[in-house]
């Protein structure tokens, strides 16, 4: 049984990821996410980069509030991002779950990589991921 916190959890990205896929075929002018849909992968990427970039920059700053605020922006445009590549919030938590208790180390060992390499998956806008 999961506990009230998980359940709010769940039902806020469920919630948003299903606004964030009805979203990507709604009309440009309709809404923010609509327009940064119909400006397509290169304005979305953009916007991920900046909400980094500031995460980054808050981080070193004391205040928590400024943080907080900047990593939901941060989750946002890359929900966002992950839509536009025909993906949720559901690829990312399996991913996760998939990953919960193992240790970091084994799990890049797994995969054939060095701790910190980068590792790529192809996946074209509007395709399912592998």
């Amino acid at each position: 049984m999961t506990n009230p916190r998980e359940q709010t959890l769940g039902r806020v990205l469920a919630e948003l990821d299903a606004t964030l896929a009805a979203r990507r075929t709604a009309a440009p002018d309709s809404s923010y996410v609509a327009g940064l849909h119909a400006r397509g992968l290169d304005s979305i990427l953009k916007k991920v980069g900046e909400e980094a970039a500031e995460t980054i920059i808050a981080a070193k700053s004391p205040d928590a509030a400024g943080l907080v605020h900047e990593v939901a922006d941060l989750w946002f445009h890359t929900l966002v991002l992950l839509s536009h590549l025909g993906l949720g919030a559901d690829a990312i938590l399996g991913e996760l779950e998939r990953r919960s208790g193992v240790s970091g180390l084994s799990e890049k060992a797994a995969r054939g990589t060095e701790p910190g390499a980068a590792t790529t998956t192809t996946v074209t806008p509007g395709s399912q991921a592998p």
